[in-house]
């Protein structure tokens, strides 16, 4: 087998591959073989109809099935030994010629995308920001309030305050404010009036005790909503809508939420046991867990922040937009309608910097020895997991329970694609932070999220 490349432009080549008759005629024959074993004929039993028919019969087909494997094994091993750097795949060139398969020697040529060549590699004389997101007290008591309020617990209450829980029984009334025999009603009800979308309903409940009733409308209460109302009320969406009469509302029960002591109860549940054992290690500990976070959001940054600094050193690049084009064209669903010109600059263009970044990290990685194994993509996944469950105040998710959820996103094609980039981000920014002279910065929350503006 021959290759020959020839470099037609800086971003275009053309590939010229050609397959002599001792390179194909051993697989043809061995093909042939093997459909002989399972050919059924009329005349024959399975398996002994002989070679000669089955050659003659299928031995076109069989080479030209042949030539097509033969093709995708040795063009793909070609490029990678040559190391050329395509984008895409190998599209037919306008130079191939009508093949005629019965030929002895085939000659198949093949025009391939080249992706543009730059030099992105790094060293201690390249400058990076690299910044250090400030805790203040405010964040980490912000934190142990958010905290203490998951953790809380219902407490009854004498008199209705904003955010606190009401339940009662409600009752249809009519025009004259009396309860409908035979309207709706509906025992222990639970309204929130803090989510009431009425200023002038909501108004009702301030100061209201138990056992006093007070007389609302859930339609002007709601807006309408026929989710709420279908809700409050406990019947279907489609007779809600038309519901608009007022009710009577005879509270039974207040219930106020009351964020939990900063007891070891508390510390436990969201540290894990004996992680803390006073305030003042609990809060250290709160502050620990802001850090870590931030320390993620930090080599995030900075690895952006790499990205910008190449993208500004190397400049514009030149691409080969046409052919990405055709490969666009070539690579859409048959049964779509083809995309005018128009559609097909709008991708190319919107591709090329998420391209870029693509072909940069490879040059970075290959530099710095980074690759991203099967093992780094569970440990990514892990920490997402975790900072999910701290979130929500369960900083001391059990580890048989962080790797079910965190083996649940690997087998989500596209949260493993995702975790896959972050794991490369990550690997990166760590082996980038001894390669380059980092600019150290402390900087406020505020102004860190500035950056992304």
């Amino acid at each position: 087998m021959k290759y020959n490349f020839e470099k037609t432009s800086n971003v275009q080549g053309e590939l010229a591959l050609t397959i002599e008759k001792e390179d194909i005629e051993p697989r043809v024959a061995k093909a042939l073989k093997e459909l002989r074993t399972k050919a059924q004929m009329p005349g024959f039993r399975r398996g002994q109809v002989p070679l000669s028919i089955i050659t003659k019969r299928f031995g076109m087909d069989v080479k030209q099935e042949e030539v097509q494997k033969l093709i995708g094994e040795k063009l793909y091993e070609y490029i990678r030994q040559e190391d050329l750097n395509i984008l895409g795949e190998p599209m037919g060139s306008d130079r191939q010629k009508p093949i005629d398969f019965a030929a002895d020697k085939l000659e198949f040529d093949f025009t391939v995308a080249l992706a543009p060549e730059f030099d992105a590699t790094l060293t201690a004389a390249d400058t990076i920001p690299y910044y250090n997101i400030e805790v203040t007290d405010d964040m980490v008591n912000q934190d142990i309030s958010s905290f203490a309020s998951r953790n809380g617990h219902h407490e009854s209450a004498d008199t209705y305050a904003t955010g606190d829980m009401v339940k009662g029984h409600l009752a249809e009334l009519d025009e004259q404010g009396n309860i409908k025999p035979d309207g709706l009603q509906k025992e222990d009800a639970v309204i929130l009036p803090t989510y009431m979308k009425n200023d002038e309903q909501k108004a009702k409940f301030d100061g209201l005790q138990a056992g006093t009733v007070v007389t609302i409308n859930p339609f002007t209460a709601y807006d309408g909503s026929e989710v709420e109302l279908a809700t409050l009320l406990g019947i279907d969406k489609e007779l809600a809508k038309d519901v608009k009469s007022d009710f009577s509302f005879q509270v039974t029960e207040i219930s106020r939420w009351t964020p939990s002591e900063l007891n070891q109860e508390l510390f436990d549940s969201v540290l894990g046991e004996g992680k803390a054992a006073n305030e003042e290690e609990f809060r250290a500990a709160v502050r620990q867990l802001i850090e870590q976070q931030f320390a993620q959001n930090t080599r995030m940054r900075f690895v952006t922040d790499v990205r910008d600094y190449l993208i500004r050193r190397i400049g514009t690049l030149e691409w080969p937009e046409q052919l990405m084009k055709r490969l666009l064209q070539a690579n859409a669903d048959s049964k779509a309608k083809a995309k005018t010109d128009e559609e097909l600059d709008k991708e190319v263009s919107d591709m090329l910097p998420s391209l870029e970044w693509h072909l940069i990290q490879e040059q970075l990685a290959k530099q710095t020895g980074v690759k991203v194994e099967r093992d780094d993509l569970l440990a990514e996944a892990r920490t997402q997991t975790r900072m999910q469950f701290a979130q929500f105040g369960y900083g001391n998710a059990p580890e048989d329970l962080v790797d079910r959820y965190a083996n649940d996103m690997l087998r989500n094609q596209e949260q493993a694609q995702q975790l896959q980039q972050r794991a490369l981000d990550t690997k990166l920014g760590e082996a980038l932070t001894t390669v380059v002279t980092l600019d150290k910065k402390s900087i406020s929350l505020a102004d860190f999220n500035k950056l992304y503006e």
